[in-house]
């Protein structure tokens, strides 16, 4: 059972592959924000993983998040979640990105509990005519 307290963590540096340039959402070496949703997301979720039974997964259901600095090309990025509520199969977590010099990106990462075939099944599903 998932309680509340539960923390992630997770690390990477940025790479031309992950600036804002090489994603599209903007034209700057820097680290993007979508990819600092996606380590956000990946933080949160392998967090819980652990705790969930077996065929079970989370799937991501809102975001708010601010992008407060820019990080450049070989700064070390470090995201910290935290599972502050649980409501049924709802997840709600504060999560928060760090570079080398400080906080680059907070806010909430809200989470859903599914069963994953059942759910992979439903998606595949609007590709029968």
């Amino acid at each position: 059972m998932l309680t509340t307290g539960i923390k992630g963590k997770q690390e990477l540096v940025v790479t031309k592959e992950n600036t804002a340039k090489a994603m599209g959402s903007g034209t700057l070496e820097v680290f993007a924000t979508p990819a600092m949703i996606a380590l956000m997301e990946k933080t949160a979720y392998e967090s819980v993983a652990p705790e969930l039974e077996e065929g079970s997964g989370t799937v991501g259901t809102a975001l708010n998040v601010k992008h407060v600095a820019a990080s450049p090309v070989g700064m070390k990025i470090t995201c910290e979640s935290e599972l502050v509520k649980v409501d049924g199969r709802a997840l709600t977590f504060s999560v928060k990105a760090y570079d080398e010099k400080g906080l680059i990106g907070e806010g909430e990462h809200e989470r859903f509990i599914i069963y994953n075939e059942k759910f992979q099944a439903k998606a595949d599903a609007k590709l029968e005519k």
